[in-house]
């Protein structure tokens, strides 16, 4: 299944993309996309979509999971990504957290924050956590994996690397975590090892990857942050990203108001934001 969240900020509704494309809403069926309901999908195993409502084409499309408890990321994940950047090959999996503030939907648009200097885009595989996990084995793993969705772990270098402490105050700025469209489940991707990935800037081709490359594969990183934290369902894991930031270009380049982002993953939808400079006040 395609599971997406359809409508307003604050007021999407859950709905699932049927055979021609078209949004199905489903909120006759449940309340949202959120944990409870995705660790329990029993309300799908008699699901008639063409018995419900099609909305329409022209509504936002907001972040395919709602109510995320907590995004767990993966840093220098990619080999490939972690020599553009010169850094070592981690030992073990490197985690650091993302404020759930950042997230927004997969169209919506990106603010530089006050103060920005080196704004970046980062297109990662996101895991959705199904069950409740606890210091998993790696074989039971992927049983507590729900589905699999895209992320744009949009990050500000400077604030990440330069401001000393941890990388989650250059992670978690409003709007930094674009998520969706789609929570693709499951069943619908035999191998997350083989997706490829790309993100374009102004059309202009900055990262086309492969989840192939990935150092710690998902069965791994399920297992490794569940012997530190326990994983609710509804939990999103970015797992990285291949090589192609702006960082990592000579010289770098780092994102301006006006540009766009489009990015994607194999099987599991595009995104596409407007980056406009941030305007509030304070």
């Amino acid at each position: 299944m395609k599971l997406a969240r359809i409508g307003a900020a604050g007021s999407e509704k859950p709905a699932i993309l049927d055979s021609e494309g078209a949004y199905r809403d489903l909120s006759p069926i449940i309340s949202d996309l959120d944990g409870p309901h995705i660790e329990d999908m029993s309300w799908a195993e008699t699901l008639d979509i063409d018995s419900l409502d099609i909305l329409d084409p022209g509504l936002r499309i907001g972040p395919c999971v709602g109510s995320i408890g907590k995004l767990v990321c993966v840093g220098l994940n990619y080999s490939d990504h972690a020599a553009e950047t010169g850094a070592k090959i981690p030992a073990e999996p490197i985690l650091f957290g993302k404020a759930t503030s950042s997230i927004i939907g997969p169209n919506d648009n990106v603010v530089i924050p006050k103060g920005s200097r080196k704004t970046d885009w980062e297109v990662e595989l996101g895991v959705v956590i199904g069950r409740e996990t606890r210091y998993v084995s790696e074989q039971d793993a992927m049983a507590h994996v729900a589905g699999y969705c895209v992320v744009n772990d949009v990050s500000e270098r400077s604030f990440q690397i330069e401001r000393s402490g941890q990388w989650i105050k250059g992670k978690s700025a409003d709007t930094f975590a674009p998520i969706g469209p789609w929570l693709v489940t499951r069943d619908e991707v035999p191998d997350p090892q083989k997706l490829g990935m790309w993100l374009k800037v102004d059309g202009a081709t900055r990262q086309n990857g492969s989840t192939g490359t990935m150092i710690f594969p998902v069965k791994t990183l399920v297992s490794y942050i569940s012997q530190f934290m326990s994983l609710q369902p509804g939990d999103v894991i970015p797992t990285g990203t291949p090589p192609g930031v702006g960082m990592g270009m000579k010289p770098p380049r780092f994102l301006e108001a006006g540009q766009v982002m489009e990015l994607g993953v194999e099987g599991l939808g595009t995104q596409r934001q407007q980056v406009v400079a941030w305007s509030g006040t304070g």
